[in-house]
């Protein structure tokens, strides 16, 4: 199996398409813009899903659905909102379709015109606001913690698979508060709910922050952030948490009888990751060979590799794995015995190197003889021969090592890559030279973070939580600056 694929110091972007599409992971669809997850893809997004799932219903929320299609008026009621997703919307205007007159095909039914157009869902907050006002009426209703499983359009025009496609799967939160105090609370735990699993499950290390005023969320009062960095020194925003205060419960009128017997409008959140993320496990961990994908969420974590000449050699070593297999399903590890007679091991080698399967097996007669595996790791691809005995534990300690140390690897390139400057030469040269988080004073003005954007392609990625005070000056205005932010160009 001949993988071909460009180099990442070629052409990162070339590489990250191929490698996605060699892979298994995703295609194009035949729809523009839209893309298949494959099984392999897919496999690995269950079990991100599976992770946050479990993370989210340990903190209290539970799962429901909300319609696909939104009416228009709704959209309207929250003019920041609607203002901020308004150019990605996909219009449904009619409800039926007809043979032409002619023959020369189906046509969109003129009589069958929609009263009210239907907004195919950007974001879910419209509705589900609307169908909260129903749902709360005393404080005893709340707080109300839910999240939704479920796929969203956002019409784009330049697109790539995982990144930016016109459909993709998220999940998304929605919560209503009796206070401010709360909803901030939910916040920011959120925005700490996502740090964990992409750093424990993903092994991605993060930066946690908030975004400025024009990098919100729209039709939020505050925006947190988890930004990553990948390989090509570009930022990718891995996960958002909005405090949403009570624009949305005004604009639909949520409101809940307190203790004391007032009325008052409740406090909002909403919050979600989407299949970005696999975007972004790929551009962080993969190499020229392939895939590179943490023990924790890849679909197969061990292959192992049958090497015979003929059907009763096979057998013998079928004999020896079968229990292996066993063992290790019970501990909850994922195993394949690849005995396919269809291809070589040498092919096998290839084809699972570049799909990123952490430990692969390899056993054959002389292995058999000797009470041998051949023991290899993907993420170093070192090699090594183990005992049979000690296999099972050799296998359990590969599962937490190679997860530790993908997040070490990560953690370290992206320490290596935040750079603080002082002028705003410097900050260009390394924007440049380096690229990662460039890390800098900012004098708080839109029109400061506009100019650098138009003139840079850099955008202010977050203003760290972790931020400390420090005396500066904007490295563009020259004006006062309390504490740094961190710039980059970013997907």
């Amino acid at each position: 199996m001949s993988k071909n694929l460009t180099k990442r110091s070629e052409d990162y972007s070339k590489w990250y398409n191929e490698l996605v599409v060699k892979a298994d992971l995703a295609e194009n669809s035949g729809v523009r813009g839209c893309m298949v997850i494959k099984p392999y893809g897919f496999g690995i997004w269950e079990k991100m899903q599976a992770g946050l799932d479990k993370m989210f219903k340990e903190t209290g929320h539970e799962n429901a659905y909300f319609p696909l299609f939104i009416p228009k008026s709704y959209l309207s009621k929250e003019a920041s909102h609607v203002e901020g997703f308004a150019k990605e919307c996909a219009v449904v205007t009619h409800y039926r379709l007809k043979n032409a007159e002619d023959g020369s095909g189906i046509i969109v039914d003129p009589e069958a015109k929609l009263e009210e157009e239907l907004i195919v869902r950007p974001t879910s907050e419209t509705i589900i606001w609307d169908t909260y006002r129903k749902w709360i009426q005393s404080y005893r209703d709340l707080p109300l913690l839910i999240n939704q499983w479920a796929n969203v359009v956002r019409w784009e025009m330049r697109t790539r698979l995982f990144l930016r496609t016109a459909e993709f799967l998220w999940q998304e939160g929605h919560t209503a508060h009796a206070t401010e105090k709360e909803a901030i609370e939910e916040a920011e735990q959120m925005m700490n709910v996502y740090a964990d699993f992409v750093e424990n499950h993903m092994a991605v290390p993060v930066i946690k922050g908030t975004k400025t005023e024009s990098e919100r969320f729209a039709g939020a009062i505050e925006t947190y952030c988890i930004e990553a960095l990948m390989q090509d020194g570009k930022a990718l925003q891995a996960g958002t948490s909005h405090f949403l205060g009570q624009n949305f419960a005004k604009a639909f009128d949520v409101k809940f009888a307190t203790k004391e017997g007032g009325k008052e409008h409740v406090w909002a959140t909403s919050w979600g990751v989407s299949t970005r993320l696999m975007g972004a496990l790929v551009m962080t961990h993969s190499d020229d060979n392939g895939l590179v994908i943490p023990p924790k969420l890849a679909p197969i974590q061990v292959v192992i590799v049958p090497i015979y000449k003929g059907i009763d050699q096979l057998d013998q070593i079928s004999e020896t794995v079968n229990p292996l297999v066993k063992e290790l399903r019970s501990k909850g590890i994922s195993v394949k015995f690849d005995n396919r007679d269809t291809h070589k091991p040498g092919f096998k080698f290839n084809e699972y190197e570049l799909r990123g399967v952490p430990v692969r097996l390899a056993i054959g007669p002389r292995d058999m003889e000797n009470g041998t595996y051949e023991v290899a790791r993907r993420d170093t691809l070192e090699k090594e021969t183990v005992n049979a005995t000690d296999v099972v534990e050799k296998i359990e300690f590969l599962m937490d090592d190679i997860q530790k140390n993908m997040y070490q690897k990560a953690l370290d390139y992206r320490n290596n890559h935040i750079t603080e400057v002082n002028s705003y030469d410097e900050f260009k040269k390394v924007l440049e030279e380096k690229g990662g988080f460039i890390s800098a004073h900012w004098d708080g003005s839109k029109e400061t973070e506009e100019l650098v954007k138009e003139e840079t392609k850099a955008t202010i990625r977050c203003i760290p939580i972790d931020a400390k005070s420090e005396e500066g000056v904007c490295m563009v205005s020259g004006k006062p600056s309390q504490k740094r932010v961190l710039f980059a160009k970013a997907y």
